[in-house]
C-alpha cells in the first residue's frame, strides 16, 4: 500500500469514527455497539500510522518502502501520534 493510499484509509477511518459518534448521539446505535466499533477503528488507525511510519523510515534510510508490512493490532495498539 502506497503512502497516499494509507493516508486515504486513515481519513476514511476518522470519518467513520465521527459518523459513528453522530449516530450514537442520534440514538441509531447503542453505547456498546459504538464502543466496540471505536475499538476496531482505533486498532486500524494504529496499524495505518505504524505502516506509514515504517515506510517513511525505510525511505529516509534509503531502503525500499514497499518492504514495510502492517504489524498485528496488538503490537501497535495505543501508539501515540
Amino acid at each position: 500500500m502506497r503512502d497516499d493510499e494509507i493516508l486515504t484509509r486513515i481519513s476514511d477511518l476518522v470519518t467513520e469514527e465521527h459518523e459513528l459518534r453522530d449516530r450514537l448521539t442520534n440514538g441509531e446505535v447503542t453505547t456498546d455497539e459504538e464502543h466496540a466499533r471505536i475499538k476496531e477503528l482505533e486498532n486500524a488507525l494504529d496499524q495505518c500510522w505504524d505502516l506509514l511510519r515504517q515506510r517513511r523510515a525505510r525511505r529516509n534510510a534509503g531502503d525500499d518502502p514497499d518492504h514495510a508490512a502492517a504489524r498485528p493490532a496488538g503490537e501497535v495498539e495505543n501508539y501515540q501520534q
